[in-house]
């Protein structure tokens, strides 16, 4: 499996990516609370089906049993995991889908800062310039034009969203050893549910029952076999390497948003873009190379 590992994160990232365009395209019907809370529950249904199919093929169960001390990471992870993708909703409602898709990048340099904080995983000086580098080209994208100095709304909240998955990567990296089918049921279930406390207090009811089926099923291509490949991933590579090689999914994304959208990319994105790719470079590959 270890052979497989950077198809994994590739894979994962490949699923992730279509999820900006499409929810943007879906928030012109569900507000963005409920469309975060759908698109986890979405998530953890379908990996439950994918585990009672499992089940009647009598397949060999894969990572080692949930011990006690994992509750703290269990708990943060889902807690984490429904306040970035609240954020991440809420700033396709202010951001244009392509400068969100790129901006999803900011999460390689939060997951590397939060691996060296507070897992000590080993940051290289390459690692560094990639963060800098995705860093600069995420403030870039942020600026807004006009004569005063300022950050957009929807930036913001997709930076926030970025942070809180950088640290989230790093609580189911804790978690990788375990069944990633099982994690992924545990973080779209709970996150789902948790999100509907966010939305239905906030007066954000429930879409038209002709538009759920598409979110669940965007959520469970893009947040159910799309995290289980991940922890996969995670497994072999860590928290830090893996998001190296998930970060072809902004690109993915991006792309996919203007030709989506018909957006023409400014000069501002063109910018943010090389800069942004120069430091994946950094990020996913080794001096050699």
């Amino acid at each position: 499996m270890k052979q497989f590992a950077v198809g994994y994160a590739i894979l994962a990232a490949a699923l992730y990516a279509v999820s900006i365009p499409l929810s943007k395209l879906f928030l012109n019907e569900v507000s963005p609370l409920m469309l975060s809370a759908l698109l986890y529950i979405g998530s953890g249904l379908g990996m439950a089906a994918v585990g009672i199919g499992q089940k009647i093929r009598s397949a060999k169960p894969d990572g080692t049993p949930f011990v006690k001390s994992d509750v703290p990471y269990i708990v943060g992870m889902v807690l984490l995991n429904t306040a970035a993708l609240a954020c991440l909703m809420l700033g396709l409602t202010f951001a244009s889908a392509s400068q969100v898709s790129l901006l999803n990048n900011l999460e390689i340099a939060a997951t590397a800062v939060f691996a060296m904080l507070f897992f000590h995983e080993k940051v290289s000086k390459r690692l560094w310039w990639a963060i800098f580098l995705v860093t600069a080209a995420g403030v870039i994208l942020s600026v807004e034009s006009g004569e005063t100095f300022s950050f957009s709304a929807g930036s913001l909240l997709v930076t926030a969203a970025c942070l809180f998955w950088g640290l989230e990567n790093n609580c189911t990296r804790v978690l990788s050893e375990r069944s990633p089918l099982k994690v992924s049921v545990i973080k779209g279930v709970f996150a789902g549910l948790s999100g509907l406390l966010l939305a239905l207090p906030a007066g954000e009811w429930f879409p038209s029952p002709s538009v759920i089926p598409a979110v669940l099923l965007l959520g469970f291509a893009a947040y159910g076999l799309s995290i289980f490949f991940y922890i996969l991933a995670q497994r072999y590579l860590g928290a830090a390497k893996t998001s190296t090689y998930y970060a072809v999914s902004p690109f993915i994304a991006a792309g996919l948003s203007l030709l989506i959208f018909r957006e023409v990319p400014s000069l501002q994105f063109l910018l943010a873009l090389l800069v942004m790719a120069l430091g994946v470079y950094f990020a996913s590959t080794k001096p050699s190379e």
